[in-house]
């Protein structure tokens, strides 16, 4: 009887482990916060006081995410690429997804552009751009999807010999192209002065559609994109506030000069990929315990 049981509970883990997406070995951390230090010499960023972002999901309806304060006073990574020299200064309010936990590397830093919480929006990316909750501004958004070249893999990823990108406005489709390294594009086809360009630097892959390697778990692919983001002419503080939430006296003023010639964004939800582990664990636990009481009687 005791070996049953045993059994039982090894088949439950099991079971539990193959359900777990691929990529979900690694904890993926996003924060929010000012920029406090950029060091070149070492090729890091600092974010000062990050608020940590994560989402609750209620028997129905939508999941619910938010931002809360944490207990460091500051969280440093190596930055995705030297171009987010260019981009942040100190003081700048960013958006910083970690693929590893608390800090060592940023796999994407995005400058958030906006007075209220509720109200921010991305005007600069640099790195993966489907790491970042936040939604660009102008209504534009991103979607992308690295080609693995099957020759060079390591586990759960291969290096990525090109880019899918498709740029959308408000929500459709406008246009799609295949970079390779190093390549991008530029699409303005709006009428407003606005405009958005993409550059693929260098990225990786999933090895799950090359053969022999589908069914494999561990780290994610990352990617390193720099997205720029030219908002519409008539975009002002106005556009993105609600006859509920905007003062008279911020009717035409903001605290933050718009950023006119570039910006970045990405309206792509945040990853939830190691999230699943602890409540797999914990059920799986959980029905292990119900057995074992249930043998004793």
């Amino acid at each position: 009887m005791k070996q049953t049981t045993v059994i039982i509970f090894i088949a439950i883990l099991l079971i539990c482990f193959i359900c777990m997406p691929a990529g979900a070995v690694m904890l993926e951390v996003t924060v929010k916060g000012p920029v406090a230090t950029i060091n070149r010499d070492r090729n890091t960023l600092t974010v000062d006081y990050p608020l940590l972002y994560g989402c609750s999901y209620p028997a129905e309806g939508a999941p619910v995410c938010s931002y809360t304060p944490t207990n460091k006073t500051g969280m440093t990574g190596m930055v995705p690429d030297p171009a987010a020299f260019t981009v942040f200064k100190n003081g700048d309010p960013v958006v910083g997804t970690s693929p590893g936990g608390d800090g060592v590397t940023w796999a994407a830093l995005a400058k958030l552009y906006g007075s209220r919480p509720n109200e921010e929006l991305v005007t600069d990316i640099i790195g993966d751009i489907g790491t970042i909750p936040t939604p660009l501004i102008g209504n534009y958004a991103l979607d992308a999807t690295t080609v693995p070249d099957c020759s060079a893999c390591a586990g759960t990823t291969c290096t990525a010999k090109s880019a899918i990108v498709m740029v959308k406005s408000d929500g459709l489709g406008v246009l799609s192209r295949t970079l390779m390294p190093g390549e991008s594009f530029t699409y303005s086809g709006r009428n407003d002065g606005s405009g958005v360009t993409v550059t693929f630097i260098k990225g990786q892959a999933s090895s799950a559609t090359c053969p022999g390697k589908a069914g494999m778990t561990g780290p994610q692919a990352i990617s390193v994109y720099i997205v720029k983001v030219v908002p519409p002419i008539s975009w002002a503080q106005t556009n993105i506030r609600t006859a509920t939430t905007t003062r008279a006296d911020e009717a035409l003023t903001s605290p933050h000069p718009l950023p006119v010639t570039s910006g970045t964004s990405s309206a792509m939800p945040a990853t939830t990929r190691a999230g699943m582990i602890p409540v797999v664990m914990i059920g799986a636990i959980g029905i292990a315990g119900l057995i074992l009481a249930k043998r004793r009687e």
